[in-house]
């Protein structure tokens, strides 16, 4: 079978399995959002927690709810890192150096897992289970919550009320986060990845040497980090590493589950509003924009013009043998366009235009499908921009699901659009002005300024993962991207939440003759559009200086 027969087969067999769990999947999720009652298990974390479950929010109040579970979660995993060696399970690693627990902490408490550290060097099993695989769960949760109060601003009306915070985040918890990462964990095992609290165990080389062999609870974190969209990896490595990805078909089966709950949450949109064609419209410009990007990818990836990829038939740095161009190529366009950040190759060995794809698709948004929660409400924000856009064609107020886009609403779309690009660029911009972090680049010229924009877009996405080629663990690094992560994932909730508040109070405005369908063909190719424009006409003076620059 060659490469492109097996890359063929591989999409296939992946788009028809995420076809069969996207309606149950959504479904599922639709009725733990609307259930009325309420587990014995989640009764007991509302009185640990000390909140009425039946007493709905406000925009403030929820998005207050947000803002403290998260600074706390911050200045826990902080304090964690600094004092892993006095606990137990630290393995002998000293406690974490102040600018890289904040990196750290930051980093897993927004959903972003960028790591400036090796992970089997650096931290314990205490720190990696208690600290790192819980904030896993829980920054996930947090941003299917805010997605799904933003579905009931569009699905509420006459009412200031979007449900409760800590209802939601339990619920994401217990309902469907833990029963499917527990399901997830156990087909890993089987797939060859280990789960054990092993320390280091000595052992003779063929050639007769010694060496020391990691072990530790990396199935169970494997799991959640692919389904909540995390990244980061248990082993520097990642998954490449053959613990964590010891097969094609793991690696196969991880992109299923990094693409599950994304492609999954436009069903649970289109229930939340009581039309499920919305959801569709929404999945289907998701999915056409991961498709086409995948398949730019495998081409640029498989038939490089340069000299030595035509040699060898493709451009195979960089990549895992058993995993070929076609497996990695399906590896990296789902993980930087779903904010997961986890890696099987070495996206800095990429082709140039391969490595700008990359880069091209954290860029859109982490929308397509993007990140558990944060690809949906990024996507109907730009569907508010593309509906406005459409009423200014026709000379109509725009509508969306039956509510008015009026100045307010188009305020914040416009804020929230332009939050990330101007983190990145202008973090990007310092960076490459100042001596020192300059010093930190070990590579000049447009390929050098790719490494840098490539960090603040994963930084400031929420992404994670790396382009490599720069040495980012130092006090600059660790302290501007973990701002850009803190600003790239907080922010945009700030926006999304007050524009879920200002949709909730309107009253339902009818459809007429005149209103725009947003569940046909059309809407799908306007936002489309919209996505594609947005980040192309923001980004391209920046990508003509890096990889295109070098590719051309």
């Amino acid at each position: 079978m060659n490469g492109t027969t097996s890359f063929v087969l591989s999409v296939a067999g992946l788009v028809a399995a995420l076809a069969l769990a996207h309606r149950p999947l959504g479904d599922h999720m639709a009725r733990v959002y609307a259930a009325p009652r309420h587990l014995r298990a989640e009764r007991v974390v509302y009185k640990l927690v000390g909140v009425d479950p039946e007493a709905d929010q406000r925009w403030p109040v929820y998005l207050r709810s947000v803002l403290a579970f998260s600074v706390v979660s911050v200045l826990a995993l902080y304090a964690l890192q600094r004092v892993q060696d006095h606990l137990p399970l630290s393995l002998g690693f000293a406690g974490v150096e102040p600018d890289q627990a904040f990196n750290t902490a930051a980093s897993f408490v927004s959903n972003t897992n960028w790591q400036s550290y090796s992970g089997e060097a650096a931290m314990g099993h205490l720190t990696q289970v208690g600290g790192l695989a819980v904030q896993n769960f829980v920054s996930a949760a947090v941003g299917m919550s805010v997605a799904v109060a933003l579905v009931r601003g569009f699905a509420r009306s006459r009412t200031e009320r979007l449900g409760n915070f800590w209802v939601d985040l339990t619920r994401t918890c217990i309902r469907v986060l833990l029963p499917l990462s527990f399901v997830a964990a156990v087909a890993l095992v089987a797939c060859g990845v280990i789960q054990n609290v092993h320390g280091f165990t000595d052992v003779q080389t063929l050639a007769g040497g010694s060496q020391s062999i990691p072990g530790g609870p990396v199935a169970s974190q494997e799991a959640i980090k692919e389904l909540g969209t995390n990244g980061g990896g248990f082993f520097n490595a990642n998954s490449a590493h053959p613990f964590e990805g010891p097969t094609a078909f793991a690696s196969w089966f991880q992109v299923f589950l990094i693409l599950l709950i994304p492609f999954s949450m436009p069903r649970t949109f289109g229930k939340l509003v009581g039309d499920v064609r919305q959801g569709y419209a929404i999945v289907a410009t998701m999915g056409l924009i991961w498709a086409a990007s995948l398949v730019a990818m495998y081409v640029v990836e498989s038939a490089h013009p340069g000299t030595v990829p035509q040699a060898v038939g493709a451009s195979s740095e960089g990549k895992e043998t058993r995993f070929g161009v076609g497996l990695s190529s399906l590896f990296a366009t789902s993980t930087t366009m779903t904010s997961t950040g986890a890696v099987n190759s070495f996206h800095d060995s990429f082709t140039s235009l391969g490595g700008g794809l990359t880069l091209l698709n954290m860029q859109l948004g982490e929308v397509t499908p993007g990140g558990v929660g944060g690809g949906l409400y990024g996507m109907l924000v730009l569907a508010v921009v593309a509906v406005f856009l459409a009423g200014l064609m026709v000379g109509r107020t725009p509508e969306y699901l039956g509510k008015k886009l009026a100045p307010r609403e188009m305020k914040l779309a416009s804020l929230y659009i332009l939050v990330m690009p101007a983190t990145v660029l202008s973090l990007t911009a310092v960076a490459v002005a100042l001596d020192g972090p300059r010093s930190s680049m070990l590579n000049t010229g447009a390929h050098g300024f790719s490494e840098v924009l490539y960090a603040f877009t994963s930084a400031a996405n929420n992404n994670g993962s790396a382009f490599a080629g720069i040495s980012v663990n130092t006090g600059f690094y660790n302290t501007t991207l973990g701002l850009a992560m803190l600003i790239g994932r907080f922010v945009p909730i700030i926006l999304v939440l007050a524009l879920a508040g200002s949709l909730a109070k309107q009253a339902p405005v009818p459809a007429t003759g005149g209103t725009l369908p947003t569940h046909r063909g059309l809407f799908v190719g306007l936002l489309s559009g919209v996505v594609l424009i947005v980040a192309g006409l923001t980004f391209l003076p920046a990508l003509a200086l890096g990889p295109l620059a070098e590719g051309l």
